[in-house]
């Protein structure tokens, strides 16, 4: 199950932690798992990531859309991930820098992180993108992904990482990775990840036997309903991109083949600008989750069950939202406040 809580780490607790994971990857799980342990400092209580959450990617660059600093995101979102941790010349490595272009100052930057989650929200790195090039694919890159993580969750406050590597994702060694990421931060850590359709067509993909291998502290997975095509739904029939049957019989995989309804999100470009193709408008949305929840709203598929603990939704992007008038997160928002 998806953790219902989380706990903001105290400094001293994710140092040990940064230090733990310079270690072997055999052994890192056990010896980041003993420091924490051994830390005499209590964690601090904060909010909970909500039962049904809305997860917007912001953008550390301009391209168009609407520049943002993380206080502007609206209190819709109660995950915010912050796009995108860079590749490093050590392979598995990953860094953040803030893009100039924003002139956005870093301590203006951790401050606004540090006051939304004192406001309830959750802020992770994500790490990957279309144009990403981490790659986690042996022992040594998956320690060096964890150190780095957990090295910037100590930097800049973030409650966790958000994968979506579009370019291809090894199970083993991302599971490690973020096994490791997980015993040295504890049970507070936020995952969510991004896959695109074709990663959740079958429990035997990479991305997903990713997910199902860290279900005991995923968080979320927001699949990427858009840039797709057609893909077959669990009923086996095939689907179009942009139709609410699209977002429920591609669900119904997911929530069918082994993840826990509190697991499972909608992904979905904020406007037509966000995405070459899949955008529909958040009235769409809104359908799709009644009909996963409730039984209502549905097209021409209609699940075998509801899943009234469904997670939520996300959006690809908060800036590209706020150029089109905030109307996917004043439509969307409320609504998964307001599911079962």
């Amino acid at each position: 199950m998806a953790r219902t809580h989380k706990f903001r780490k105290t400094r001293t607790r994710l140092v040990s932690a940064v230090a733990a994971a310079t270690l072997t990857a055999g052994g890192l799980a056990a010896v980041a798992v003993s420091e924490a342990a051994a830390d005499p400092e209590p964690a601090a209580d904060t909010a909970a990531v909500p039962a049904h959450a809305v997860t917007g990617y912001w953008q550390n660059f301009d391209n168009g859309a609407t520049v943002q600093t993380i206080a502007d995101v609206p209190e819709a979102y109660d995950i915010i991930a912050v796009a995108f941790a860079d590749a490093t010349g050590t392979p598995g490595q990953v860094d953040f820098t803030l893009d100039p272009a924003l002139n956005y100052g870093e301590d203006a930057f951790k401050a606004d992180i540090a006051a939304k989650q004192e406001s309830g929200k959750s802020v992770v790195v994500s790490v990957g993108g279309e144009r990403g090039a981490v790659s986690v694919n042996d022992a040594a890159s998956a320690d060096a992904f964890a150190t780095s993580i957990l090295s910037l969750m100590e930097e800049y406050g973030f409650d966790g990482v958000d994968i979506d590597l579009e370019n291809g994702l090894n199970s083993t060694y991302m599971t490690q990775a973020l096994e490791a990421i997980h015993a040295g931060a504890g049970d507070g850590l936020v995952v969510t990840m991004a896959p695109q359709t074709i990663d959740m067509q079958s429990p035997s993909n990479e991305y997903f036997k990713t997910a199902l291998n860290i279900k005991d502290f995923l968080t979320v997975v927001n699949m990427q309903y858009y840039n797709s095509g057609s893909m077959l739904g669990c009923d086996g029939q095939v689907y179009s991109q942009g139709t609410v049957d699209f977002l429920t019989a591609l669900a119904c995989i997911q929530l069918e083949n082994g993840l826990d309804p509190s697991q499972v999100g909608l992904g979905l470009p904020a406007s037509p600008q966000a995405a070459g193709g899949g955008y529909v408008d958040p009235g769409v949305v809104t359908d799709a989750l009644d009909c996963l929840t409730r039984g209502t709203g549905c097209g021409s598929f209609t699940p075998d069950k509801t899943y009234p603990g469904l997670r939520g939704a996300m959006t690809w992007s908060t800036n590209w939202d706020a150029s089109n008038g905030n109307g996917w997160s004043n439509t969307v928002g409320p609504h998964v406040d307001g599911l079962p």
